[in-house]
C-alpha cells in the first residue's frame, strides 16, 4: 500500500509539473503571440463540430463526438507546439549565442557543442555532429564568421579528414539560413555516415579539444555583456 501511495504521489507531481511547464510556455506564447488563444479554441472547436455534425448525418453522434474531442485535442496540441516554437525563436533571434540554443533541441543522433570559435566581437561558431557529418553553424558578422569558419575547418581537417563538413551561417541575408530555418536545414542534409563512424568523428574531435572547453557556458543564448578572456587565444 505504501509503494503503490508513493507511486502515485510520484505521478500526481510529474503531471502537476508537466501542466505547471504548459501553462509556463502558454504565457511565453501568448507574449509575442497574444491571439493564440483565440486560434486554439477556434480549431478545436471547428474541428470537433465538424466531427460531431456528421457525426448527426450519419447516426452515430456519440462515436463522432468522441473521436472528434481527441482529434481536436491533437490538433491543438500540435499547432501549439508549432507557434510556441516560432515564438521562441523570434526572442532568442538575434541575441548572441540564439543558435547554440536551436542546436541544443535538434534531437537524437546529433552532438553539438558550442563556441568551439569565438572572438572578441561575439561572433561564435558552433558545432554539430551526425550521420550527415559536421554542420559548423556561425553568428554573427557575416563577413567576420567567415573568417572564423575557415579556421575551424583548417583545424579540422587535419583529424577527420574522411567526414563532410557543411557550414551554415545564420541571418536573414543572401547565402544566410534563418534562426528558424536551422534545424530544418540540417535535418535535409543526406546522411552518409554510419552510427560507428560518428562516434569516431566525435572522438577525434573532443581529443582535439575546443576553444571554450575549459569556460562554464550556460544553455541557450549568451548574456549580451559577456567577453572573451583577456589572453584567450582565438581560433
Amino acid at each position: 500500500m505504501a509503494r503503490k501511495a508513493n507511486t502515485e504521489g510520484a505521478d500526481s507531481a510529474e503531471n502537476a509539473g508537466r501542466l505547471k511547464q504548459i501553462a509556463l510556455t502558454y504565457k511565453m506564447t501568448r507574449r509575442s503571440d497574444p491571439k493564440i488563444g483565440l486560434v486554439l479554441a477556434g480549431l478545436w472547436i471547428v474541428i470537433f463540430g465538424v466531427l460531431l455534425a456528421i457525426g448527426f448525418a450519419i447516426g452515430h453522434p456519440v462515436y463522432l463526438g468522441i473521436l472528434g474531442f481527441f482529434v481536436a485535442v491533437i490538433a491543438v496540441l500540435v499547432i501549439f507546439g508549432r507557434r510556441a516554437e516560432a515564438a521562441a525563436f523570434g526572442q532568442m533571434e538575434g541575441q548572441p549565442g540564439a543558435a547554440a540554443a536551436v542546436l541544443d533541441r535538434i534531437g537524437r543522433g546529433w552532438t553539438t557543442t558550442p563556441a568551439v570559435a569565438m572572438n572578441r566581437s561575439q561572433d561564435v561558431v558552433h558545432r554539430a555532429v551526425g550521420k550527415a557529418g559536421i554542420v559548423l553553424v556561425a553568428e554573427g558578422n557575416p563577413n567576420r564568421v567567415k573568417s572564423l569558419l575557415a579556421a575551424e575547418k583548417r583545424r579540422m581537417a587535419r583529424i577527420v579528414v574522411d567526414v563532410p563538413v557543411h557550414d551554415i551561417i545564420v541571418g536573414d541575408g543572401e547565402g544566410q539560413v534563418p534562426l528558424k530555418k536551422v534545424r530544418v536545414k540540417m535535418l535535409k542534409y543526406p546522411r552518409i555516415l554510419s552510427g560507428p563512424q560518428v562516434t569516431a568523428a566525435n572522438d577525434r574531435l573532443r581529443a582535439m579539444g575546443d576553444l571554450m572547453s575549459n569556460m562554464p557556458l550556460p544553455k541557450g543564448p549568451m548574456p549580451k555583456g559577456m567577453r572573451m578572456p583577456r589572453g584567450g587565444k582565438m581560433r
